[in-house]
């Protein structure tokens, strides 16, 4: 891969210094450090760079690999540098500090070791979606915050009633349109306020849930996890988004790993203690698959069955996790197999290759 990437280099012109060099950047909000070194291991350089600088300063070399530190300050960075024709590889910063601890931290240590991964072909990958899932994950996390936000001001409008020796009437949904013409009516300024705020917030959910209807309506990854009780329009586009491309995924454990849906474990002396899940990996896809697990169970199949038998014995918590590993697993063999759910009605939860 690497012999393909240098002559890429070559062919694009991009430096006349005759050195091949490994990059690595340990990249801060304007500005980053960086770390060349050559094919022996030998630093070239390391300079500070305001981040603006730093494809223009990588144009001087004959760069093989960039290397970058997951944050929330990579993502412009490295569409630039990928932009600019670099292959850059972002690296997962817990597993990066198991590989390279050192007592002394710097951004010029730090980007040294990054860059000592790269040339050791070490670095611990972590997933850049492509532009269409990153935008994608960027919708349905939008409505997500959005309607997460709403149900903390309707909270507030009945703590305000409590506080105000207020009950509400138990004919209607305080938060329909009814309910609405009600709250409006007890001349509260701070419930108002809420009122006028909460109807910002639904005009915006209303038009973000058009749009992600519309594109349900014509994505086959979509329509396909639709077929799982459980699934709607909404979660089968989060599953998607958080998924990106199923294939990156060896195994059905593997995803349940990403999504921290695996039993945290301990061995020592040959003995092996299992504890909660991890909770590590994609929040987002780990509560996607609690919520659908949440209505499957309400569905008679292999595996809701299963969440009954499995509650009986260790309670509700502990079967509503097993089963949402089991929906995972479902969306993992739909995807890879490209059938419906429907084509394995007996199916309870174990992968097997397509």
């Amino acid at each position: 891969m690497r012999a393909n990437v240098m002559r890429r280099v070559k062919c694009l012109g991009r430096s006349s210094h005759p050195m091949s060099t490994y990059i690595g950047l340990d990249v801060h909000k304007d500005w980053s450090f960086a770390t060349v070194l050559d094919q022996t291991g030998r630093v070239v350089v390391q300079k500070r760079l305001e981040n603006e600088h730093v494809p223009s300063f990588l144009e001087n070399f004959n760069v093989l690999e960039i290397g970058l530190e997951a944050s929330t300050h990579v993502a412009p960075l490295y569409r630039a540098l990928v932009g600019k024709g670099f292959a850059v590889e972002v690296c997962h910063p817990k597993k990066t500090r198991y590989i390279a601890e050192a007592r002394i931290k710097s951004d010029r240590v730090d980007s040294k070791a990054i860059a000592e991964l790269v040339r050791l072909d070490a670095l611990p990958k972590s997933y850049m979606p492509p532009p269409e899932i990153a935008g994608l994950r960027e919708r349905v996390r939008r409505r997500a915050f959005l309607v997460r936000e709403r149900a903390k001001l309707m909270t507030k409008i009945r703590g305000l009633l409590a506080y105000e020796g207020v009950r509400p009437p138990e004919d209607f949904n305080l938060f329909t349109r009814k309910g609405f013409d009600w709250l409006r009516s007890l001349g509260l300024e701070p419930v108002d306020c809420y009122l006028r705020v909460m109807e910002v917030f639904n005009g915006e959910i209303r038009r973000l849930s058009f749009e992600l209807r519309h594109m349900a309506c014509g994505d086959e990854d979509v329509k396909l996890l639709m077929t799982i009780p459980g699934l709607g329009y909404y979660l089968a586009l989060l599953v998607k988004a958080e998924i990106g491309d199923v294939n990156r995924f060896k195994s059905g454990d593997h995803l349940c790993s990403y999504a921290g849906l695996v039993p945290s474990t301990r061995s020592s002396g040959g003995v092996t203690k299992r504890g909660g899940i991890t909770r590590e990996g994609s929040r987002w896809l780990r509560w996607a698959m609690v919520e659908a697990t949440i209505t499957h169970v309400k569905c008679d199949t292999a595996i809701s069955r299963s969440y009954h038998r499995i509650a009986e014995r260790r309670g509700r918590k502990a079967a509503l996790v097993a089963i949402a590993r089991r929906l995972l697993l479902s969306c993992y063999r739909v995807l890879k197999s490209r059938r419906p759910y429907e084509a394995f009605p007996s199916w309870s939860g174990v992968y097997e290759s397509p």
